[in-house]
């Protein structure tokens, strides 16, 4: 069992196909309607818009009350555009998580639009970065954990919903490339699958 100390940030990136990238922001209200947003109660949500690169101060910083309504959410996104701009929308969705049981609760998500002229500090330079991007947080909560008494049963389950919406995306977007990757560069899709399969043969 591949285990570390440290924990990796786990990223979704999308590169939409040439002639689908001037309409991105089209696209990405297809992403906001079709990811789960948690339902349940949650901390605050927020619309984050960037210009230039991800070192700049913020052209906005928005709070919202969830559970997020994704009407409200466009009608901020559509006063800021330019392809030097970057939309970002940090909100939950619903994860098994281990305190003291096992309980569905809220987990951070942020899901973002970037301009090909938006400098998000990745190794890409602008205008070969990706078009959208959905950060997931820690990749802990797809990774079991043998110490914790049903972990891979509970773990499979955030795989799974973590697949299905990579696989609904794939059907609804344009998509020319994906990558689910950790912050070191591990191809983390290939491993879920692994884990999966690995699993059902048990």
């Amino acid at each position: 069992m591949h285990n570390k100390n440290v924990t990796d940030q786990l990223y979704l990136s999308i590169w939409l196909e040439r002639n689908a990238r001037p309409s991105r922001r089209r696209h990405f209200e297809t992403l906001l309607r079709l990811f789960p947003f948690s339902q349940r109660e949650q901390g605050q949500n927020t619309i984050v818009i960037q210009a230039v690169d991800s070192t700049e101060p913020p052209l906005l910083e928005r709070p919202m009350n969830g559970p997020l309504d994704v009407d409200e959410v466009l009608e901020v996104l559509r006063d800021f555009s330019g392809d030097d701009v970057a939309q970002r929308v940090e909100t939950w969705w619903d994860l098994w998580q281990f305190t003291d049981a096992w309980v569905l609760v809220p987990a951070r998500v942020t899901l973002a639009c970037l301009g090909p002229e938006f400098d998000n500090g990745a190794a890409y330079k602008p205008g070969e970065q990706e078009d959208l991007r959905i950060e997931f947080g820690v990749d802990l909560h797809y990774l079991p954990q043998p110490e914790i008494p049903g972990s891979t049963r509970m773990v499979e389950s955030n795989i799974k919903s973590l697949l299905r919406l990579v696989h609904e995306l794939d059907s609804a977007l344009p998509v020319q490339k994906r990558l689910l990757e950790t912050e070191s560069g591990e191809n983390f899709a290939a491993r879920l699958q692994q884990m999966l399969t690995g699993s059902q043969v048990q």
